[in-house]
């Protein structure tokens, strides 16, 4: 999908890395502002990608009108176990959590950026980056040396960007997934229901995502014992009948949380989806987050470029990490306070989430966009279950 310009500009505005959600967005946006945004990509486009592929409301919203994208499944049905026992299938009363490939979802959306004026280069990998006065400077895997106003960092997390800003993360989690092919009597047992298996080790879950003749299934837990890991998924693919068939993919990846005060951006040098650390902690849900930051870092990005000196151009970026402050902020505090619940008493949160119908309602609500896990966590049952899972943690030892 490489598309050089013709005659490239000594500066651009915007130089975008990383060609996924956030950073897409971001060029899109940029380019809407009528910004000279250059979008670079390590892959060749379109690309696979390590995700589950849910859509959920938050994620569905944030997407450009019209996007053209298509669907494989969506899932209104939610099965859920507890080390594969306990099982329950609970309905959705408005189902919403629509099944993708994230190669075509990247791939609709960098489209979208060329479609705003973006121009898009693929197997283009950053290799360095500095800043000088008010230019940022680029050096790229093919001998490029770029330069651009503001960049905009969206490669992943393992973001080489990321380094260079000093983002700092509270949680680091490791994700195996295979993308499995399935028969079509497995195919009918699982259309139009996903499943989510809270797991033996501490915070980790399994997943199953349908989509048509193919399973996307994983398993996610703290980075630290990748032996346990692989031995759950394993089992978690053995139980669920997903082990026999050859994987279309086999692959893993670290997710990455940020602390409240990780820095969002580093002079003209801004992060955003994965590359800030942007996630949920207890879903690991991430393309929301990706699509929200990636255009506020696209609109911060346009009010840089039009800033009449560095003074004006600094209160730009202040603004932007304040912005993710204020829309991102609250959810990922909520989802860390709903890990700490989660990680240490799995089973109160199943049993909360199967036996009681306010806190599958509150759940469901979420998926499909009518709330957020900060709203979540301000209901009188999750407040309640915190308090409870407070009273059963056993104090800290004393020396």
């Amino acid at each position: 999908m490489s598309r050089p310009p013709a005659t490239a500009p000594a500066t651009w505005d915007v130089i975008v890395v990383g060609a996924g959600p956030a950073g897409a967005t971001a060029a899109r946006v940029s380019a809407e502002h009528g910004l000279r945004t250059l979008l670079l990509e390590r892959a060749s486009i379109p690309r696979y990608k390590t995700c589950g592929g849910g859509l959920i409301g938050a994620s569905l919203a944030a997407l450009p009108p019209g996007l053209p994208l298509r669907t494989y499944d969506t899932a209104g049905r939610f099965t859920f176990t507890h080390n594969g026992r306990r099982e329950r299938t609970l309905t959705s009363t408005a189902p919403t959590c629509v099944m993708v490939y994230r190669s075509e979802l990247d791939q609709a959306l960098t489209e979208a950026a060329a479609a705003a004026g973006a121009t898009v280069q693929d197997t283009t990998a950053l290799n360095s980056l500095d800043q000088e006065g008010d230019t940022v400077t680029v050096r790229t895997n093919r001998g490029e040396t770029l330069r651009a106003r503001v960049v905009i960092g969206a490669d992943g997390s393992a973001s080489r960007v990321a380094r260079y800003v000093g983002v700092r993360c509270a949680q680091v989690d490791l994700a195996l997934e295979a993308e499995v092919p399935v028969d079509e009597r497995t195919a009918a047992r699982w259309r139009g229901r996903m499943l989510m298996e809270w797991g033996p080790l501490p915070g980790s879950f399994g997943w199953v995502f349908p989509k048509g003749d193919v399973c996307t299934a994983g398993v996610v837990a703290a980075r630290g014992n990748p032996q346990a890991l692989r031995a759950y998924k394993e089992d978690f693919l053995a139980r669920h009948g997903l082990l026999g068939p050859r994987p279309l993919h086999d692959t893993g990846h670290l997710t990455r949380c940020r602390r409240p005060d990780s820095p969002l951006a580093r002079g003209r040098v801004l992060v955003a989806g994965d590359a800030a650390a942007l996630l949920d902690h207890w879903s690991r849900e991430g393309i929301s987050y990706a699509l929200r930051s990636g255009r506020l870092a696209g609109s911060a990005a346009a009010r840089v470029v039009a800033a009449a000196d560095e003074a004006e151009a600094d209160t730009a970026i202040g603004q932007y990490g304040r912005q993710v402050e204020a829309t991102l902020g609250p959810e990922m505090r909520a989802s860390g306070t709903l890990m700490e619940l989660f990680t240490l008493h799995p089973g109160l949160v199943h049993a909360a989430l199967t036996r009681v119908p306010s806190a599958w309602r509150s759940l469901d609500h979420y998926i499909s966009g009518r709330t957020s896990v900060a709203g979540i966590m301000t209901t009188p049952l999750a407040r309640a279950a915190t308090a409870l899972g407070t009273w059963l943690t056993p104090a800290p030892a004393h020396a």
